[in-house]
């Protein structure tokens, strides 16, 4: 058994949130957002070690991995330091990092998404290393998942692998909640694949058509049949999967010119029926079929965000769902909804479930986290650590 730690006094996650929030770490810039985490961990005994990564076209990135002891299981805690912008700053009516308290709620950048969430988690994991347990508590910190996502937690999961580290069950705090605290818990996430389309053509005069090769007609024709397919109708655990149209430009400003390029951009949400590398070639079977009819020359690219994945039903969602409906006395809902987040990555390695406070102010301007929900997501996490390392997930 871990040795128990002596801290000064019980550590208060309001304190630990409005500490990281006062740090401007808008994506790519840290701030010291994870000096005041290593701050917090290292008088409890955590071992603290910063990863850096960097990659040819993006930032580097400053990441932390901290652990507290050595032996199995290891329960890890996932999340993020970095912020998106402000935005339009005359929106907010606080500072957006100035940490504010006003009428029971934590007002700035990250209060919700998800500074409160990894303090919650340093408050719950110090509770369990004041009395000792077995096994290890981990905390993986990436200071890029509202950027790329290409210098973070990927790279350090991969190194983590590469010297024999394991990660036995991953919890990440991304805000999940609907409604209130506890309704929704998400234990898997759609996939995304994103399509960049060009169709090439030769620039005229309208009143020339035949001198000229207008692309926007094989343009429209190939966005209307990738648009019409049904991709399925959804399956117990998922939504249906979705191709959406995100952009068409074709950047002319004259109403008397055929247009020699036009592009269009589309984004499909897929579920577990597909693969990213299935749908990437359904939509060029689409494009070459009507480029055979019509004629003309296309480009297309296409990046793969994420897989879609799940972890089934099972002790660990039945840990969590229990120590949730504990705290709050709501029953949450084992959601695959939502967007994607750095549980894409993780799912390769440990079973994982997001499990955060509401979501409704995240990336709004004066995003705000109940105080009292930021305390009973602590203790929410306490009672997931505890019963972990009680073994009730096998």
């Amino acid at each position: 058994m871990n040795a128990p730690a002596s801290p000064a006094s019980p550590y208060d996650p309001l304190e630990i949130a409005r500490e990281l929030i006062r740090c401007p770490s808008v994506t790519p810039e840290d701030a010291g957002a994870l000096a005041v985490l290593e701050k917090w961990l290292r008088p409890l005994g955590f071992t603290c070690e910063r990863m850096r990564f960097s990659d040819d076209g993006t930032p580097d990135i400053d990441n932390l991995y901290a652990r507290f002891g050595t032996g199995a299981p290891h329960f890890c805690f996932a999340g993020h330091t970095d912020v998106v912008p402000v935005g339009d700053e005359a929106a907010w009516t606080t500072d957006p990092f100035g940490a504010e308290v006003r009428q029971g709620r934590l007002y700035g950048r990250g209060a919700a998404d998800m500074k409160s969430a990894v303090a919650s988690f340093v408050a719950a994991a110090q509770r369990l290393v004041a009395e000792g347990f077995q096994g290890s508590i981990g905390l993986l910190i990436t200071g890029d998942e509202e950027g790329p996502s290409v210098n973070g937690t990927a790279k350090m999961l991969e190194r983590l692998a590469s010297r024999g580290e394991k990660i036995d069950h991953c919890l990440v705090g991304e805000p999940t909640c609907v409604d209130r605290l506890g309704d929704m818990v998400k234990v898997g996430r759609r996939g995304s694949i994103n399509g960049w389309l060009t169709v090439s053509g030769t620039q005229g005069h309208v009143a020339y058509p035949h001198l000229a090769d207008n692309p926007l007609p094989r343009l429209l024709e190939m966005l209307r049949r990738l648009d019409a397919q049904v991709l399925d109708e959804g399956t117990d655990h998922f939504q249906p999967s979705n191709l959406e149209i995100t952009t068409v430009d074709v950047g002319n400003t004259a109403t008397n010119v055929i247009p020699g390029v036009a592009r269009a951009v589309v984004n499909i949400r897929f579920n577990d029926r597909h693969t990213g590398a299935g749908l990437d070639l359904w939509m060029r079977r689409v494009l070459d079929a009507v480029t055979q009819e019509m004629g003309g020359r296309y480009e297309f690219t296409t990046k793969i965000s994420g897989e879609a994945f799940m972890t089934e039903p099972g002790d660990f969602s039945a840990l969590v769902a229990g120590a949730i409906e504990k705290v709050t006395g709501i029953a949450p809902e084992l959601s695959t909804t939502g967007g994607t987040s750095d549980a894409r990555f993780i799912r390769a390695y440990a079973p994982v479930i997001e499990f955060g406070l509401p979501n409704a102010t995240m990336h709004k301007a004066d995003e705000n986290a109940g105080v009292t929900d930021i305390a009973r997501l602590a203790d929410i996490y306490e009672a997931i650590l505890r019963g972990y390392f009680a073994g009730r997930v096998s």
